[in-house]
């Protein structure tokens, strides 16, 4: 009896154990996971086909989850668009740290930091094409929310700009200007050459000698203001009759 026992007991420690059977997650158990892959699909989409083809039926598909997810999580397919764009950063890291790191020591602001944020937000926009879409988005549609994305990317520009403005004060140089057309050069050069591969005044910047070339404009352009300014005495300020 005792030994019968035993052989029960030893049967049964070989039975293997089943294991809790998994419960797997869908849409709508988890449904940050499905936010973030609709918000994604957003840029997938973007790339695909420019912002005309953001609709319903392109991110369900591109997605593969049912199109009433985006009604349920975001309201509407333009509160889908919108969560997309107020995350994208147009601020690359790299010049999001520079920008803090110089901000906490402004009086390190020299050609050298400002020639370094903007060479890295040329080279972040020529590789990034969910940036370069919403631009020409901006270029060709009036909505609120695309200004306010472009008011937000301004006001992050205009932390480093408050702290060079004392540096140009009286000198006659307008540090600003040439920024903003470095910058809007950036964008329209850019997007000429990304969207149909043409040149600007024969520069092909898909080119390494012509993304080159571009660089040291910038280069020279900024460390000509800087130059000129120091050079100048300061110029009293005009009274106004």
């Amino acid at each position: 009896m005792a030994r019968k026992k035993n052989e029960v007991l030893e049967q049964s420690e070989n039975v293997p154990v089943k294991k809790p059977r998994k419960v797997v997650s869908g849409p709508i158990r988890d449904k940050e996971k499905t936010k973030r892959r609709l918000v994604a699909t957003v840029g997938k989409v973007l790339q695909k086909y420019t912002y005309s083809g953001l609709t319903i039926t392109n991110i369900a598909k591109e997605s593969g989850l049912n199109p009433k997810l985006i009604y349920l999580y975001f309201g509407s397919l333009d509160g889908l668009i919108e969560e997309y764009i107020l995350e994208k950063d147009f601020w690359s890291a790299k010049s999001k740290t520079q920008l803090s790191e110089l901000l906490e020591n402004p009086s390190l602001i020299g050609p050298a930091e400002t020639n370094e944020v903007f060479q890295v937000q040329f080279d972040s926009f020529l590789k990034d094409k969910s940036i370069q879409r919403i631009i020409h988005w901006e270029m060709g549609m009036k909505s609120k929310l695309l200004r306010k994305v472009a008011d937000d990317r301004e006001d992050v520009g205009n932390h480093l700009l408050n702290f060079l403005d004392p540096k140009f004060k009286g000198t006659g140089v307008d540090i600003r200007a040439t920024l903003a057309i470095i910058l809007g050069g950036i964008y329209y050069l850019t997007l000429h050459a990304k969207n149909n591969g043409s040149t600007i005044g024969g520069i092909d910047i898909n080119e390494e000698e012509g993304r080159e070339r571009i660089e040291k404009a910038i280069e020279r352009l900024i460390y000509r203001d800087f130059e000129d300014a120091t050079g100048q005495e300061k110029k009293p300020a005009t009274k106004k009759k």
